[in-house]
């Protein structure tokens, strides 16, 4: 059985606070602490730091013995202003629903860990189900609201939905993969009922034969994220190629927003301006590329890593929403360009019947009415 095996880019290891001590009066350090150190870790080959904090772990970190003490272990990752005092967020490392996204009934023991044990973009219990979804990840935060609402209509089903937030090109890699996805240690095969994506991309499975019933529902436009008072004082696209701008971009392979994003940059600047963000940049190092852009561009952007990105409208509403210090630079109408989010049933859909139930559900006024709430708009045709 082939399966895929999704490994990002982690935000945190622990270590004494002896290690943490010396490690801080000798750079050298950070850069060997995963190697050197495999008495405590298993598999975590290198752990990357930029002004004191760690920016990313690759592989994975497995503790040996359980939860460690916490007054003997500190988190290498913070935050650091200019003056090198910590600042803490509101919800700067995910899950940022606290758990609220999690459709399950019977959650038994909760564990969690921040920055060490979490899967925010697995919701809800994949055993039992009676409507399981792959949804491209823009809707994550809309999905707490819409999976109460259809729940409430159909009461058959709480407690019996699962769903997946991964990017879309990422879900189709699990779906080639006999539906089946490998998080480090974390091995599932879940058979998917409906797909979410842009409607190009859904279109082409339904063409494919891998799906049918397509739903279009709604309409997302793109936005610059930027840190709460732009400090770069970024206007528009065109600002982007600046040397001091450094950028967390969608990565073409598996970001289906990074389709608008091209042809927006194209709009504004022609090819020259698509060439030095997505291939100068990339080359030189000023711009980096995501696995999960949802999630990565705005803890990059909180943690100084980065000075913007080009997401989802919607995703500068949420990361404000919830308290994030982010805010967004709108990009005009006649440079912007609109995605439409469509659905289909999986022709191989285990509840094909609650598959429809839910895409006709997300063209009502209900459902609707929730999507403006973080920047979607209605279709024309859908408009009331």
């Amino acid at each position: 059985m082939r399966s895929l095996d999704l490994q990002l880019p982690g935000v945190a290891c622990l270590r004494s606070e002896s290690e943490q001590d010396a490690a801080d009066s000798n750079p050298d350090i950070h850069r060997q602490y995963s190697r050197s150190h495999g008495r405590r870790f298993h598999g975590c080959s290198d752990c990357l730091f930029a002004e004191g904090r760690c920016l990313h772990i690759r592989h994975r970190v497995v503790l040996r013995k359980g939860i460690c003490n916490e007054s003997i272990l500190t988190v290498c990752f913070y935050l650091s202003s200019n003056h090198g005092a910590p600042l803490v967020f509101a919800q700067a490392p995910p899950p940022w629903s606290k758990g609220a996204n999690d459709p399950a009934t019977q959650k038994g023991y909760v564990f969690h860990v921040s920055d060490v044990d979490n899967v925010p973009d697995l919701h809800g219990n994949p055993c039992n189900t009676r409507l399981l979804m792959f949804i491209g990840g823009n809707q994550l935060f809309v999905l707490p609201q819409l999976v109460a609402a259809f729940e409430r209509q159909h009461p058959e089903l709480m407690g019996h939905i699962y769903y997946e937030t991964l990017p879309p090109g990422i879900l189709r890699r699990q779906i080639a993969a006999d539906d089946t996805l490998t998080l480090d240690n974390l091995t599932i095969q879940v058979k998917p009922d409906v797909y979410e994506a842009g409607v190009r991309a859904v279109r082409q499975m339904e063409l494919n034969g891998k799906l049918s019933g397509v739903v279009e529902y709604a309409t997302n436009d793109l936005e610059i994220m930027v840190p709460a008072g732009n400090p770069k004082h970024i206007e528009s696209l065109k600002d982007l190629v600046r040397p001091d701008i450094r950028l967390s971009m969608p990565n073409p392979k598996w970001e289906g927003v990074t389709n608008q994003i091209v042809a927006s940059l194209r709009k504004v600047g022609g090819e020259k301006l698509y060439q030095a963000v997505y291939q100068n940049k990339v080359k030189n190092g000023q711009t980096i590329l995501t696995e999960i852009h949802h999630r990565q561009t705005p803890m990059r952007i909180m943690s100084k890593q980065v000075d913007a990105g080009v997401t989802w409208a919607s995703e500068v509403r949420f990361q404000m929403r919830i308290g994030n210090p982010i805010q967004g630079v709108e990009i005009p109408e006649n440079q912007n360009v609109t995605a439409i989010d469509a659905g289909g049933v999986m022709n191989n859909a285990p509840h094909p019947m609650a598959a429809a139930q839910w895409l006709a559900f997300l063209k009502s006024p209900e459902a609707q009415d929730v999507y403006h709430q973080y920047g979607f708009r209605s279709l024309p045709a859908l408009s009331h």
